[in-house]
């Protein structure tokens, strides 16, 4: 029995120093986890923001690319139809003075019998926030009509100005350069 009793002498004085040494342990555990958390919320933040960036540029993109498709592939059978496709993609004066031009564009693409069927070849992003944004576009387009009527070989150089407006990215200004 004595020794029994030195046991418990023995470990009642480490119980003071397990105890301790316990709730230290379970607050660095939730330090820890608290940490992990906090560090976990940021990341995942991060990432949608990430994605969100890539998704807006993505769309930003294509509405360019597929603005200036339109603006360089046309056919004087179905001009009418060609030109609503960049009307609609259009807004602002850029739309004005397309839709203020397109009768007498319709006249002078029919007289010649043009068509221009345009290819995207790059694009690029010049500068771009979530409302607004300048795209660079080469496009390469094979023109006909009756004073070249085998064609000819054309490449432009557009800068583009787009607005973000009512959920999608419309094509307010277009300039040849370079």
């Amino acid at each position: 029995m004595a020794m029994a009793a030195r046991r418990t002498d023995g470990m009642s004085k480490a119980l003071p120093v397990l105890a301790l040494s316990g709730r230290t342990w379970a607050a660095g555990l939730v330090v820890a986890t608290v940490l992990t958390t906090a560090l976990t919320i940021w990341l995942s933040l991060r990432l949608y923001d990430q994605r969100e960036t890539e998704q807006r540029r993505q769309d930003l993109l294509a509405a360019a690319r597929q603005s200036a498709l339109n603006f360089t592939s046309l056919d004087y059978r179905h001009y009418g139809r060609d030109s609503a496709n960049v009307l609609e993609g259009a807004t602002g004066d850029f739309k004005k003075q397309f839709a203020a031009q397109t009768e007498e564009l319709t006249k002078l693409v029919a007289e010649n019998r043009s068509m221009s069927e345009g290819q995207i070849l790059e694009a690029g992003i010049v500068r771009s926030d979530e409302r607004s944004a300048r795209v660079l576009v080469v496009a390469d387009s094979k023109v006909t009509n009756t004073a070249t009527p085998k064609g000819e070989a054309r490449t432009y150089r557009l800068q583009l100005d787009l607005v973000y407006q009512d959920g999608r990215w419309l094509t307010s200004d277009v300039e040849f350069v370079g």
